[in-house]
């Protein structure tokens, strides 16, 4: 995508464009670089940077530049021109100016336009999109056309695209090895936790922008909401506002959520993807409706320093970070996102109605962030826990089945950052804003 920067010189220049790719290797490594062939191999030799080589100025390689600036993929053209020097075999600039000029695209023809085009891309952030196309029950293309909209002219954005073959945590990794400055997740729960996995430690700031059924995170964090949701998400990454954050691992897995066992599992695994796709969130109402009837109660074993406890238990949530509406993660009707805690509850319920007037007591907790004080709710907080259940029961892992028990769950604070609306915390951060 528009990553790219495209090298070309005239034979009698193509020792000062080597001297200027050695100068600025350092910046032109953040980049994709396409090059016409000799001066490709020139620059290669005089440093350690990849370019992708296209045909000789004098065979076409020009043209095939000018097709990718057309394309959308070039991000702008450094053409050094002899212009005393001027022999029909170089390649000509008045066909590339041309295309250039129609997209908008910087073409500096000099050493004096080259060197300003590299001040202003040292002063631009380098943020790599991660798509999720069937998240939600959007048109995939009308959103991420409309992402591109709102950032593109205040980012050079890189677009990767998730599918059944390509685990968005490798995308996340690559893009961390091509020195992102901010990775963006956009698409559901379960793509923005695989991502944020790579994430965590890095301190490369994660923007995301919900599209899935849920969106937990999002509403846990302030970012998604009912109107204008894409809007929303990308004007908080544009403000540069940050938060720092904590996460967990969960048997090894990223947790940037939670983890449910017993019912919310069951209930996640009922809501399957036709269902989602038809009726949006309600798919996770009738889930539950129809889990109440089937859910049996099960012995947990728990371990928290080192002390094991027991109980009977229809459900338990471990919760790093959960919106009102994940209603039993709500032991004490809010969950921390930032105190280096995981937030434990255990229900047990006899009867359907019990559960119903648990939920509504638990929901009606979590909006005035208040303990609902119920006597078969259980709350405790550690930073870390051991589950283990007789019989084995199902574990969803932020909107994900990954399993059964047992598990190891431990907080790892304070190691993840995000882009958030404005928040009064001592994590809160400012990058940068990049609207001018």
């Amino acid at each position: 995508m528009a990553r790219t920067i495209a090298l070309i010189a005239h034979d009698n220049k193509k020792d000062d464009l080597v001297d200027f790719a050695i100068r600025h290797q350092p910046l032109l490594a953040r980049y994709r670089l396409v090059a016409t062939e000799t001066t490709g191999k020139r620059i290669q030799e005089s440093s350690k940077l990849k370019i992708e080589c296209v045909a000789p100025g004098s065979l076409g390689g020009d043209a095939q530049i000018a097709a990718k600036v057309v394309a959308g993929e070039v991000v702008a053209v450094i053409f050094l021109l002899d212009p005393l020097n001027d022999q029909s075999r170089e390649p000509n600039i008045q066909s590339l100016l041309r295309i250039c000029n129609i997209h908008l695209v910087p073409l500096a023809t000099n050493l004096g336009t080259a060197e300003a085009i590299a001040n202003s891309f040292a002063q631009s952030l380098v943020a790599h999109l991660i798509f999720n196309p069937v998240s939600g029950n959007g048109n995939g293309q009308q959103d991420l056309d409309f992402i591109k909209q709102m950032l593109e002219p205040h980012l050079h954005l890189e677009v990767h695209f998730t599918s059944p073959e390509i685990d968005p945590r490798e995308l996340a990794e690559q893009a961390i090895a091509d020195d992102a400055d901010l990775i963006i997740a956009s698409g559901g729960d379960g793509t923005v936790s695989a991502i944020a996995g790579a994430v965590i430690g890095t301190k490369i700031p994660l923007g995301v922008i919900p599209r899935g059924t849920a969106n937990a995170f999002g509403m846990a964090l302030g970012i998604a909401q009912q109107i204008n949701p894409i809007r929303r998400a990308c004007e908080i990454i544009l403000s540069g506002k940050t938060r720092t954050i904590d996460a967990a691992l969960c048997n090894n897995l990223p947790l940037i959520l939670l983890a449910g066992i017993g019912y919310e599992a069951e209930t996640i695994e009922k809501a399957d993807r036709e269902a989602k796709n038809r009726w949006g969130s309600l798919a996770y109402l009738m889930a539950g409706w129809q889990q109440l009837d089937e859910q049996q109660l099960f012995e947990a074993e728990i371990e928290i320093d080192g002390k094991i406890k027991t109980f009977q238990a229809g459900a338990i949530t471990i919760a790093n970070a959960a919106p009102p509406t994940s209603v039993l993660a709500q032991g004490i009707g809010e969950v921390v996102v930032d105190d280096g805690l995981l937030d434990i509850t255990i229900a047990t319920v006899d009867n359907k109605i019990q559960a119903v007037t648990t939920i509504l007591s638990m929901l009606g907790a979590a909006l005035i962030r208040t303990s609902a004080e119920l006597d078969n709710i259980v709350h405790l907080r550690s930073p870390k826990v051991k589950i283990s259940a007789k019989p084995n029961q199902k574990v969803v892992l932020d909107g994900e089945i990954i399993g059964s028990t047992p598990l190891e769950i431990e907080c790892i604070p304070h190691s993840l950052t995000v882009f958030t609306p404005s928040y009064e915390s001592n994590n809160e951060q400012d990058i940068n804003n990049f609207q001018s």
